[in-house]
């Protein structure tokens, strides 16, 4: 969606709007953490979020990915910096087609800063001299593909301090194609209000969108203004230098100066703010809540579907998931990016040879070895790594193999019977409770357009030994209701259901519309799940030594054990499904592994004796 609309519905509901801005990190762990931030802070309900350019090398090469990134799994519109700065048009077309291939329709056309060794910015050989060629380009080669945003300097830029030229500079820019305007951070409101009617004066009439700095301490608010020749209002001065010391204090002022000086801006007419994160989430979000921005229980952010869709290119109109990968979406996005269309891609036979190995996917357990014996332990029983699984339920722990982020609250309903569950060794990895028709408005279940109702048939997704399997299955027999898959790690498949075609798990109706399905269970999409699940088992397995307990007791369990989902299929009934497992226990819960020693610690062994 091109920004200039997103700023045209803003204006036409009344509604204020925000955005965010991020640059890429610096080192391999700091993009990890950025990316974590990212995810969190897409639920504060930013209409766009945009990467800056790092000019050169692998620098450009992270923006492009985390482009990527953002609109294929975080479903985030992005809009893409662009600079002039050590860019040949070849460098450009290569960014641009990037960004295309990653859906991406918003640009953001700038000269750039010129790099450090230089005090002048001079123009790359083959390059482009100004942002208004860079505009020009961009429009000529792909039409209105993106919408193209430019810089405005309320307070001048670092090379030109005239404002009338710079108006001048602005005009040209939009007359090449320019669609919308993002200032430099400023502070002085009164001057931007004032700046605003000049720009409008000169016959521009493209959305003008204010970049906003949020104070995080003292010292970073005085380097940023002094980098950027930006007027610090003296009330802001007079507020903050008694608490200069007190990073606390300064956050509590700070966030009531960029809320008040917010609210006089959208008081002169402006719709949409963009928020200069510095890739940091508290101070912006002090700002937002003081906004009374954020989102509540009451004002839930609202999502199309009940998973996170993808804005890749070819994605935008997917519309079906398999429920298997609810907590590991950014694995099925990886996964599936290949796919022409969608739902109709699907797995097809994975019995293929053409199907693919999970390596060619790069999905496995991330971290290192060592991270992960720290985050879950050196489990010795069955009951060590149920320990684990209750954790995760209990929200004392923020992740499993199985799992990428904590447990969501739509899980509170059914909170205790998975501990219950996971207490006697049967190991749940997913899971969604029965709904039957809450209002699409719902701070829990709600998603889709408004006036519409949601339901949801209870699903239970586990890893049980073949001991209870045994008992399970005359049990799900007896309720025609329940239908189910289990499959081993070799393949071993087990199932009632009727066909190979999709069960729907998740509907909604909604006035106007044809029932939507957005979430089933099938059989294909499931074996495609089933190597994933075990490989991340086998994963887990190898971040402990050969020969230890550890490494014994997992590579068991994914070896003998089945991987089983349920469905009930009768939304009325929400506890039958746990019900099934009344009774049932895994055998030798407690009984810890014991490796036997091998023939060279064997020997080691008698000569200690």
């Amino acid at each position: 969606m091109h920004i200039n609309e997103m700023l045209a519905d803003a204006e036409k509901t009344g509604q204020p709007s925000f955005s965010f801005e991020y640059f890429p990190p610096k080192t391999t762990q700091g993009v990890h953490n950025l990316y974590d931030r990212m995810e969190r802070m897409y639920n504060f309900g930013p209409k766009f979020i945009d990467i800056t350019w790092g000019a050169g090398g692998t620098i450009a090469e992270l923006t492009c990915e985390m482009v990527v990134q953002a609109q294929t799994y975080f479903g985030l519109e992005t809009c893409m910096h662009l600079t002039c700065t050590d860019m040949g048009e070849g460098k450009v077309n290569d960014a641009l087609q990037k960004a295309y291939k990653a859906g991406c329709t918003n640009i953001l056309a700038l000269r750039g800063d010129p790099p450090r060794e230089k005090e002048k910015w001079t123009a790359t050989e083959g390059g482009f001299q100004y942002a208004r060629d860079l505009v020009q380009h961009i429009r000529k080669k792909y039409g209105n593909h993106f919408d193209i945003g430019v810089a405005g300097y309320p307070e001048g830029c670092d090379d030109n301090r005239d404002e009338d030229q710079l108006l001048d500079h602005l005009k040209e820019k939009v007359d090449m194609g320019a669609t919308f305007i993002v200032t430099q951070m400023f502070y002085d409101a009164d001057n931007f209000v004032r700046w605003v009617g000049k720009v409008r004066d000169r016959g521009i009439t493209i959305p003008i969108v204010p970049g906003i700095m949020p104070i995080a301490t003292y010292a970073s608010f005085l380097r940023r203004a002094k980098h950027m020749n930006c007027k610090i209002p003296e009330h802001f001065m007079a507020a903050l230098e008694p608490v200069k010391n007190d990073d606390h204090a300064v956050r509590e002022l700070g966030k009531t100066l960029v809320a008040d000086m917010c609210r006089k801006i959208l008081a002169a007419g402006i719709v949409h703010l963009h928020f200069y994160t510095m890739n940091l989430a508290q101070a912006t979000r002090m700002v937002l809540e003081e906004l009374d921005w954020m989102p509540t229980d009451n004002r839930p952010r609202k999502q199309a579907l009940p998973w996170k869709q993808s804005l890749g290119l070819g994605r935008r109109e997917e519309d079906v998931r398999p429920a298997f990968w609810r907590n590991r979406g950014k694995s099925y996005v990886t996964r599936t990016q290949e796919w022409d269309e969608f739902p109709n891609g699907r797995w097809g036979d994975s019995r293929s040879p053409a199907f693919g190995e999970l390596d060619a996917y790069g999905i496995g357990l991330t971290g290192t070895n060592e991270s992960n014996r720290k985050k879950w332990g050196e489990p010795k029983s069955i009951q060590d790594i149920a320990s684990l699984f209750v954790r995760y339920v209990e929200q004392d722990l923020d992740s499993l193999p199985w799992s990428e982020a904590p447990l969501t609250s739509e899980a509170d309903s059914i909170k205790q019977d998975l501990i219950d569950l996971n207490k006697r060794g049967l190991l749940t990895i997913n899971s969604q409770p029965a709904v039957n028709g809450v209002k699409s408005n719902h701070p829990v279940h709600g998603w889709g357009p408004p006036n519409g109702y949601v339901y949801q048939k209870a699903y239970l997704e586990l890893l049980v030994s073949p001991e209870v399997l045994q008992q399970i299955l005359p049990r799900i027999h007896d309720h025609p209701d329940l239908s189910y898959y289990a499959v081993t790690k070799t393949g071993s498949l087990k199932t009632n259901a009727p066909s190979e075609g999709p069960n729907a798990v998740t509907w909604g109706v909604f006035p106007g519309k044809e029932i939507v399905q957005p979430t089933i269970v099938e059989s294909i999409s499931f074996l495609a799940w089933k190597d994933e699940a075990f490989r991340l088992g086998v994963d887990w397995a190898h971040c402990h030594e050969s020969g230890t307990p550890s490494r014994a007791l997992i590579d068991e369990i994914m070896n003998d054990w089945y991987l089983i989902n349920i469905v009930n299929n009768d939304f009325h009934q929400p506890r039958t499904i746990f019900e099934l497992f009344q009774g049932l226990t895994v055998k030798g819960l407690n009984e810890e592994v014991i490796v036997p020693p091998t023939e060279t610690n064997g020997v080691q062994a008698e000569a200690l004796d």
